[in-house]
């Protein structure tokens, strides 16, 4: 989907920030890969950078170092553009306790987290908003630069549906929860999706104060509906509507069997040397939560802490 940025401010550039815009332009068109915006607080650089971004017109990543200044730049960006898609991007987690092992008091320290369910959701969109418009800034944290799965399989696993289509409800029950989606009846929250007879419900992992009700006549979609999932009243009816997977980690069925093979193969080595140095302790507990791992990819294919996987389930090369 097409879309222009579009900067709404009461003021105009002055002083250096025009020559700044133009030159930084220039660079731009030019292809040159590094520029260098010098100036102290205070003088705009912010506002010069958002003319730069609605002048180019491409989709843009604003990093910065740490989370408190991402969330500064992403409140200003989105009053310089109200009208188009501004993104935060950040790791989602409030606590983490990575495991460890003291030898002295032999004490094994389980690797724990917490994981914000609003950064999380925050984060879907970001993505989501990527793959759908063009006119997208993603303010994020060095998080970004981290593997958070394939994005031809996260496309792949999209569910795209339509009034009128002929689809089998049960097969798209069971697209849900290959896209990671959890049924729940009770506790109907983001990620999750109720059935009641013909009617489908589904909370997208993307937003949490609206939903959708799929409403189905034998095995045709007779009406899609956006609701509010407090009260459940419908807000518009929709034609057609796009869901994206509850989880960046997402692959083909076949690619999750190699990745599977090669998590097998390599903890295989890695067990071996660790038995080899007399670390017998440290290569049980490695084979115990690798292989609860394994399980769970194998059944379910996610497990707690996908994230370490991601070079084998990218397909990568060992370094």
């Amino acid at each position: 989907m097409g879309g222009k940025f579009k900067l709404e401010a009461l003021y105009k550039p002055s002083g250096d920030q025009p020559r700044a815009i133009n030159e930084l332009v220039q660079g731009l068109k030019e292809g040159r890969k590094e520029q260098v915006l010098l100036g102290a607080t205070g003088t705009g650089k912010t506002f010069t950078i958002a003319n730069v971004i609605q002048e180019v017109n491409k989709p843009t990543l604003v990093l910065a170092h740490n989370k408190t200044l991402a969330a500064q730049l992403y409140s200003e960006f989105k009053e310089l553009f109200p009208n188009n898609h501004v993104c935060f991007f950040i790791s989602y987690y409030d606590y983490y306790q990575p495991e460890a092992y003291v030898p002295s008091t032999d004490t094994y320290i389980e690797k724990d987290s917490s994981i914000n369910d609003e950064i999380d959701e925050l984060r879907h969109e970001a993505t989501s908003n990527l793959l759908t418009y063009d006119d997208v800034i993603v303010v994020s944290s060095v998080s970004c630069i981290y593997g958070i799965g394939e994005v031809d399989e996260y496309k792949g696993k999209m569910l795209t549906l339509s009034v009128g289509e002929e689809l089998d409800r049960n097969k798209v029950l069971e697209k849900l929860v290959d896209m990671l989606y959890e049924r729940n009846d009770l506790d109907f929250k983001r990620g999750t999706f109720r059935v009641r007879g013909d009617i489908l419900e589904i909370i997208p992992v993307n937003q949490n104060q609206t939903g959708y009700r799929i409403e189905f006549f034998g095995d045709e979609i007779d009406r899609i509906s956006e609701i509010d999932v407090l009260t459940g009243a419908v807000i518009t009816n929709k034609k057609t509507i796009s869901l994206f997977p509850a989880s960046h980690f997402v692959v083909s069925d076949e690619k999750l069997h190699e990745a599977i093979k090669r998590i097998k193969n390599e903890l295989s080595e890695r067990l071996q040397e660790l038995k080899e140095n007399n670390k017998l302790l440290a290569a049980e507990r490695l084979e115990q939560r690798t292989n609860y791992d394994i399980e769970m990819l194998e059944e379910t294919g996610f497990c707690s802490g996908i994230e370490n996987y991601s070079a084998p389930m990218a397909g990568r090369k060992k370094r």
